[in-house]
Formats: structure tokens, sequence, C-alpha cells
């Protein structure tokens, strides 16, 4: 695709960035085969192609308005159109550029500033969140049955082992799912416990950033980044193993961070190498012998996995849990359109909720379709966001070991 950007972008990072991405687009249409919202919207404005072009149009000069604002904020960032691309076009890095100047061009509704607001205020911080959850969990049994299933029940805290290996690897506790489900990374503790690897959350470590940077909060986004790597130095330095993530949306954004700090000289080197020991819980076990597993499993338990999109396009990991729990004994149903979005995708529950209830239907009626005894996710968003309206219980895998 060819490209002329305006004055006022051309000879800047982001400008250059997306200039070489343009040009790799050859216009052919496959990713609009795999975009969610294409297939519920039929909109070729709504789907990666019609963005492209939306967002070439803007970086050359051209006018916008709020409507181009809405097709992008449509989109779910799941990155399927980059697992179908065969020209491998890194969509999701010109959708970052694209969003953040027409919000600078256009700006936003004060409703949609203010919903963005909120999220940036309270869901990065634990201590500003669970309070509020454990409040919504206390008057659960009092609600409506329509907003009692958008609230969690509470689940008991379970033990973590003490850390007595040589093998150590961190964990980044987050920020959502340490209140919503602190289970996981307790899990996830003690099999890796039985397989000789001790799991530690660093002091000071909290959110990845990507609830802000997907909310219009691109620089608390980077503090976040920072302040990670900042708690994690100095356990790096000690000659960690690994950071593992045990939400696959964390996971790519911390993958990212090398990406994201690169021009920031005092956390570039740091960044790249925080990005290059950061590993899905899938990867760590996946280069470890699970004979010890096998005897806590219940075989032949079928199960429905939801593979979410930050795991299998944007990790490129699918089939790596998949095959896991096979090996280990499990039964895996068949799911129709598992390359597809279940809808949550981070906020844009909150923020696009009709598109987003729209995809939790059809992904759970190819999930339940075989009738699973649970289904298996690895993103604590999807987790929640399934989980609202399944008919059977919904885990994380790693809760399954």
């Amino acid at each position: 695709m060819q490209t002329i950007l305006a004055d006022t972008i051309r000879d800047t990072a982001a400008g250059q960035e997306a200039d070489r991405i343009l040009r790799t687009c050859v216009h052919c249409g496959f990713c609009n085969a795999t975009c969610p919202t294409y297939q519920l919207l039929g909109d070729e404005l709504d789907g990666p192609r019609g963005r492209i072009y939306q967002i070439k149009q803007m970086l050359e000069g051209a006018a916008v308005t709020r409507t181009t604002l809405t097709h992008l904020d449509r989109c779910l960032t799941c990155r399927n159109c980059e697992s179908t691309c065969p020209s491998g076009v890194h969509y999701g890095r010109l959708l970052d550029t694209g969003r953040e100047l027409v919000e600078q061009r256009v700006g936003r509704p004060k409703l949609q500033r203010l919903m963005r607001w909120l999220i940036r205020s309270i869901v990065p911080y634990p201590k500003r969140f669970r309070p509020l959850l454990r409040t919504g969990q206390l008057l659960r049994p009092l609600l409506p049955s329509a907003l009692r299933r958008r609230i969690p029940a509470r689940l008991p805290v379970q033990s973590w082992p003490t850390a007595r290996h040589t093998r150590r690897m961190l964990v980044l506790e987050g920020c959502v799912q340490s209140a919503l489900a602190p289970q996981i990374n307790a899990a996830s503790a003690r099999v890796l416990d039985r397989l000789g690897i001790s799991l530690m959350a660093a002091e000071g470590a909290g959110c990845c950033g990507a609830a802000s940077f997907h909310t219009s909060g691109n620089v608390e986004a980077l503090d976040f980044a920072r302040r990670n790597i900042d708690a994690w130095w100095s356990h790096i330095e000690k000659g960690i193993e690994a950071i593992v993530m045990t939400a696959s949306g964390c996971g790519v954004h911390v993958k990212d961070y090398g990406h994201l700090l690169r021009d920031d000289p005092d956390y570039a080197a740091k960044a790249a190498r925080v990005a290059t020991l950061t590993r899905d819980l899938g990867e760590v076990l996946m280069q470890e012998d699970l004979a010890v597993l096998r005897v806590s499993t219940r075989p032949g338990q079928r199960i429905a996995f939801q593979a979410p999109c930050t795991l299998q396009h944007g990790q490129k990991l699918g089939g790596v849990v998949e095959g896991l729990l096979r090996d280990l004994g499990f039964t895996l149903v068949p799911v129709a359109e598992s390359h597809l979005c279940c809808g949550s995708a981070g906020t844009y529950s909150i923020l696009q909720r009709d598109l987003s209830q729209q995809l939790r239907r059809r992904k759970l009626g190819h999930l339940e379709a075989d009738r699973p005894e649970l289904i298996a996710t690895a993103n604590i968003g999807c987790l929640a966001h399934l989980a609202s309206h399944a008919t059977v219980p919904v885990r994380h895998w790693i809760e399954l070991l």
C-alpha cells in the first residue's frame, strides 16, 4: 500500500512505524474473514481492512470525525487479523497509533471521557477495586438476577507454598485477578512447587498497565511498566529464571514492554530484558516433566477450552495449553470458531457492552454445545465475562492441576 504521510507526522517515530506497517498491507481482505466485529456488523469500516484505510487517510492529513473514532473503538484488539494476514501486517501497533491520533484530533464526548477515567482510576489499583468488589459481593444475594450474575461470588483464599527451591520465578499478581480470583496464582505456585520451582510475587509490582493503555492513559500505562520493572529488577540481577504471567492479557502487554519503552533512555534496555524473561504459564509448563502432576488429575474429564485472543493471537501460543491438558489426561471437546473473541477484551466489555454481549452469546453457544463438565480458560477477563452467563463452571486451567 502506497502512503504519503502528512508533514506533521512523517518524521516522527510513530509516523515512520505506521508507514512501514501500512506498506506491508496489500489490502487483500483476508483479515475481514476472521474479524469478530466484521462478522457481527458486516460493515467494511468495522473490519481490519477498513480500519487500516481510515488510519491511512488520517495519517495522510484527511479530515477526521468522531465516526472514525467509533469504528476504531469498536475493534477488540483481538489481533485475530494478524494470525490470518498473509503479509504479516502488525495491525495492533498501527491501531494504537491511529486511536491516539484520532482522539487528539476530535476528542471524546464527556460521558466517554468520564467512563475511561473511572476505569483508569479504579481497575488498576487493587486497594480501590477490592473494597468495591467486596461491597458488591456482600450485597449480591439482594440484587436482581441480571446484576447478580455480573458480580462473581467471593472464593476462599488458598494456601501459597513457602519458597524453598533453588529454581525461582516471579509472578505478576496484577490488579483485577488479585481481587477477583487470587486462587489462580496460589494454584500456580502449588503446581510449580511440585515441579521444584518456587513462584514469588515481587513487592511493589502491580497492574501491568494494559487497562490504562487501552483507555486513553498511555502515560499512566508507561508508569505502571516502569514500576514493575523497578520491582523486578533486583530479582533479575539475582538470576530469576522467568517472570510468569497467569493472565494472558497481562502477558501480551508485558512482552511488549521493550517496544513501549524503546525511546526511554533509562528503561529501554531493562524493558527489553523484562520482555525476554516474560513467559506465559503454559510456556513454563511445556518445558517441564509433568509426570508428577498426572496422579492428581481426573482422567477423562471433559473440558471445553476457550483460548483467549491474547494467548493465541497476541502471544502466538495457540494449542499450548490444549496440548498440556490432553497430555495430562483431560478430554477436550471440539469448540467451533475457537479463533474468535469471547467479547471480554479487557475493558471492551464495559465500553462496548452490546457488541461484547453478542460475542459472549456466540462463544458460549460453541463452548457448551458438546456439554462439557466445565470451561477452562487462561485469562481473568475471559473467565469473569464467560462465567457470568455460562451454565457450567468456568475456571483457569491451572486450577485443574
